[in-house]
């Protein structure tokens, strides 16, 4: 494949063009780094608005950005990034500016922080909540192996607060006495609003008057300081003791982790947060900075417009800030997240009993349409998985049928629910999984590559996916009819589907039952899901090269399609199965374990994603570097179809 062209929008002779890595921030002078704010939150304006990728995130971060890399000794110093959405500015200042204009592209570099691509990426991020575990075992090594000038920071956002794990980092560090400041970054979003009690009590903080006077006073108190120097736990002490007395009716929940709270500041005054941070280095032990930030901050289309539309909003007009999509000249097929959302509108008006669920992703799985309709059935628990699953389990136990949504990479994070809180229980949850397969850009942390695979081995859960919108909503329909009472999940990709015209009256789908989609005599192709619709216009052009290939729409793999697949090795001896799922434990894993059991002898072919990770690009190019796109797949019917011509070849010379 060809790598991204150097198209750079970045302009020579500015400051920022001659910021190489970190070191080179130490040399600004006050008002230079303002200006280097400035210029280093345009480029991120000028690249994202031609090529696309995450955009309100980084703009909020880019002072704090600047004062990080600034005060702290990176890479030596360890700086922990939560997910990679706030990272771009991160990636310009540590030697990848030049490259910058490759982020997300096939064979460019990630949108997320890697540490295979640079050494001030000290941490794999692309799903949220993990820096402050990841920054604890840090600190602890380092204390351990007597680094004790070593700083350990984590940059958290107030959404990804709300996850669980957080929580249990936050409760450990607070016994650990470790050197390490996690940095609360304040927007009051993740992707959407974010939700819940946290959100609450930090808007709390952030209005109270009481908190306000604590802030005064301690920064009032801190602002005699330059440098702590040997004064430091006692300047610390006073700090604590400060806080502790002003808030005798206003209890702090950092402060009861035993994390030295200090905030709320303003995340967009580069010049105190660099103060401010050279004198939270001099305290030891766990600290948290509350920093308060605007996401999109300094475009003024972000600031005053939809900040989820801005969020990832594509390709846009950085003069007018009209986002760019091309409009087709013909109707277009939805997308399944939107199929999925408007059929919940249409079960929950004939069901009572169905609700919606998901941890923080309404607008992206599209349950925000049912969450408008019927805000008291449908809910957005924030960035928790575990809690989902657990909750839709919850709501199961009494009656109600549960549809949780969750992207398939995420739905990793709560393995242990489905199994546990589920599965075992046989409770009538239905988990449609968002995403699956390979999803493009976001890479390696983002795709749905293993579901099948993980779910597949749980007893009592049905794993099932649509090969178009049509049997998406008839998925969904069967999925919530009281005879099918038991774990049932449907799983289906990103994007649009195929069917214009897919409104269509619901249908009960007999479960575990495949279709035969056309038949053939040379070879079978089995898919599941919608790559289904790659194999059939493959087949096409097998077809008319004189190849007669039949085809098989799975639709489960648990339970499977036994009668089917007799059929099949009853005539066939050539099988192609195709799944955008990952090859080990697959479909076609599967397929092969039915051939074993039942005697039958066939040269299978299985086609999905290896076993390797796959990085980011255009989800074609992904295909077909994993080889089930077209063109793949009628290789692969060749080289089955060739084996057997040769060895007929080879029969006739014998005789």
């Amino acid at each position: 494949m060809e790598v991204v062209k150097n198209d750079n929008p970045f302009k020579p002779g500015t400051l920022l063009a001659t910021i190489s890595s970190p070191a080179d921030l130490k040399k600004l002078t006050e008002a230079e780094l303002e200006q280097l704010s400035n210029e280093l939150r345009q480029y991120i304006v000028d690249l994202v608005s031609v090529k696309g990728g995450h955009f309100g995130a980084s703009l909020g971060v880019v002072e704090l950005t600047v004062a990080l890399h600034r005060v702290f000794n990176t890479p030596y110093d360890q700086l922990v990034w939560d997910v990679g959405h706030q990272a771009y500015g991160h990636k310009i200042l540590t030697g990848r500016r030049d490259q910058f204009h490759t982020n997300r592209k096939y064979k460019g570099i990630s949108g997320f922080p890697k540490r295979s691509e640079s050494q001030y990426d000290t941490f794999g991020v692309g799903h949220s909540s993990t820096s402050i575990s990841a920054a604890l075992g840090m600190a602890v090594a380092s204390k351990f192996l007597g680094l004790k000038d070593k700083h350990h920071i984590a940059v958290i956002g107030d959404g990804a607060m709300t996850a669980g794990l957080a929580f249990e980092g936050l409760n450990h560090a607070g016994v650990e006495n470790a050197n390490l400041l996690v940095v609360l970054n304040d927007n009051c979003m993740s992707i959407d609003p974010n939700v819940g009690a946290l959100r609450e009590y930090l808007t709390d903080i952030t209005t109270s008057h009481t908190y306000n006077n604590v802030k005064d006073e301690v920064w009032k108190l801190l602002g005699k300081f330059s440098n702590f120097g040997k004064s430091a736990q006692e300047i610390a002490s006073k700090v604590q003791s400060a806080v502790k007395t002003s808030l005798l009716k206003q209890s702090n929940m950092f402060e009861s982790m035993k994390f030295r709270y200090f905030g709320p500041i303003d995340g967009h005054d580069v010049v105190r947060l660099t103060k401010v941070l050279e004198d939270l280095k001099d305290i030891p032990g766990p600290k948290i900075l509350h920093v308060l930030t605007t996401k999109g901050k300094g475009y003024k289309f972000s600031e005053e417009g939809n900040q989820t539309t801005w969020h990832a909003p594509g390709v846009f007009n950085k003069d007018t800030g009209e986002i760019i999509k091309v409009t087709p000249k013909t109707p277009q097929p939805p997308k399944f997240q939107d199929v999925f959302g408007h059929t919940m509108v249409e079960l929950a008006e004939k069901n009572p009993k169905v609700m919606g669920v998901t941890p923080a992703m309404p607008s992206g799985c599209s349950l925000n349409i049912m969450m408008k309709a019927m805000p008291d059935r449908a809910f957005d628990v924030g960035i928790a998985e575990q809690h989902a699953v657990t909750f839709s389990a919850g709501l199961a136990t009494q009656g109600l049928i549960p549809f949780c949504n969750i992207y398939s990479s995420f739905m990793q994070r709560a393995y242990d629910q489905v199994i546990h809180d589920v599965a075992l229980q046989n409770l009538h949850v239905v988990f449609c999984l968002d995403r699956g397969g390979l999803v493009g850009a976001d890479g390696a942390t983002h795709h749905g590559a293993y579901d099948i695979a993980y779910f597949r081995c749980i007893p009592q859960l049905v794993v099932s996916s649509p090969m178009n919108e049509e049997e998406l909503r008839n998925l969904m329909y069967t999925a919530q009819l009281p005879e099918n009472a038991m774990p049932f999940s449907i799983r289906y990709p990103r994007g649009n589907g195929v069917m214009v015209e897919w409104k269509t009256p619901f249908q009960k789908i007999e479960i575990g039952k495949g279709r035969k989609l056309k038949d053939g005599n040379d070879l079978a192709i089995l898919s599941f899901g919608p790559i289904g619709n790659t194999a059939k216009t493959a087949i096409e052009k097998l077809e008319a090269e004189g190849k007669s290939v039949a085809l098989y729409d799975l639709r489960f793999v648990k339970p499977i399609d036994e009668e089917m697949l007799h059929e099949v090795f009853t005539k066939f001896t050539k099988v192609i199965t195709i799944e955008d799922g990952c090859i080990i434990g697959g479909v076609g894993s599967a397929v092969i374990e039915f051939m074993s059991e039942h005697g039958y002898h066939a040269q299978v072919k299985r086609l999905g994603i290896p076993d390797t990770y796959i990085e980011h690009g255009e989800p074609h190019e992904l295909w077909a570097e994993c080889g089930f796109d077209e063109a793949g797949i009628i290789a692969a019917a060749k080289e089955l179809l060739e084996k057997k011509e040769r060895k007929e070849v080879r029969i006739n010379k014998a005789i």
